[in-house]
């Protein structure tokens, strides 16, 4: 007896089972379904796959790209925007046939059907995210610098994804990121940073002179900059000092010149000279006035 009622237990069990899976299978609830990511090379061809259990007669598919605005990439029964001339309904999925960095971003695609119950909506997002490889790098390279200064090399690119990481060469070899390891005809005082592509030199020297270049390289490609000269001179200590003591010399022959024309009074005979003008002249002028009265009495 106890076996059987230990059946009929199981029996009553499964049929609940039963009757729960046909009352969530009658109304219809979307499963929900893991967000996809899907990586694609740009100016290549991508698919952004929608999923769906069952194909129906009756259905309406939408697809739309999500983002500060909901623009329609797929709508009444037809390819929306720029998508109607490089992509492709598959099924449910789209097929972009070139592949733009503005293409990047995140894709919902909606599938309405009837049920037993009413309408069904299943929804599957897809992440897109376009690869780009790097352009040619900006690179900054002085054309000159004095030996024992710090000195920094820049190389820069804006475009690649993921952000590429950057290699230095002189004389079209490479640096290596450890100096010490570096050849003997190269200072050993520099370091690279391969993420923001600088090369510096703490104390820069007559070694260093010769042409640089940069690459940028990621997991879609490379490119490098044109070389760029720079020269290193030292620094001409016995010119400037023979310039200091040349200045000081024609300063002091200056001085000297002036102290022996004051002595002499140069300056002072000048200053009696304008004075004696100047009084010439005011007695000049009230002889003429003196005249002028004479003759107006007459």
């Amino acid at each position: 007896m106890a076996r059987r009622s230990r059946h009929r237990l199981l029996l009553l069990l499964l049929r609940y089972l039963v009757v729960a899976l046909g009352y969530h299978k009658a109304y219809g609830v979307s499963a929900p379904k893991d967000h996809k990511v899907v990586t694609a090379i740009e100016y290549q061809e991508v698919i952004l796959a929608c999923k769906y259990p069952k194909r129906t007669i009756a259905f309406r598919l939408e697809w739309k790209k999500l983002g500060q605005s909901v623009s329609f990439v797929y709508y009444q029964q037809a390819l929306q925007g720029d998508f109607k001339d490089r992509a492709e309904l598959i099924d449910f999925s789209i097929r972009i046939k070139n592949v733009t960095r503005r293409d990047a971003g995140k894709y919902r695609c909606e599938i309405s059907a009837p049920s037993e119950q009413g309408q069904n909506l299943e929804e599957d997002t897809v992440t897109l995210e376009v690869l780009v490889a790097p352009a040619v790098p900006s690179c900054e390279v002085p054309n000159s610098a004095l030996s024992g200064t710090v000195v920094e090399l820049r190389c820069q690119d804006r475009e690649g994804n993921p952000a590429p990481e950057y290699t230095w060469f002189k004389d079209g070899i490479r640096l290596s990121g450890n100096p010490k390891l570096g050849s003997q005809s190269t200072n050993s005082s520099y370091t690279i940073n391969t993420k923001s592509g600088t090369l510096q030199f703490n104390t820069v020297s007559k070694l260093d002179s010769g042409e640089y270049s940069c690459e940028a390289r990621n997991s879609v490609g490379y490119r490098r900059c044109p070389g760029k000269q720079m020269q290193v001179d030292d620094l001409n200590i016995s010119g400037i000092i023979a310039a200091v003591v040349a200045v000081a010399l024609v300063i002091s022959i200056c001085g000297f010149g002036v102290c022996y024309a004051q002595r002499k009074g140069y300056f002072s005979k000048e200053t009696s000279f304008q004075k004696s003008g100047s009084a010439s002249k005011s007695t000049t002028m009230s002889e003429n006035d003196f005249k002028h009265t004479k003759s107006f009495i007459i």
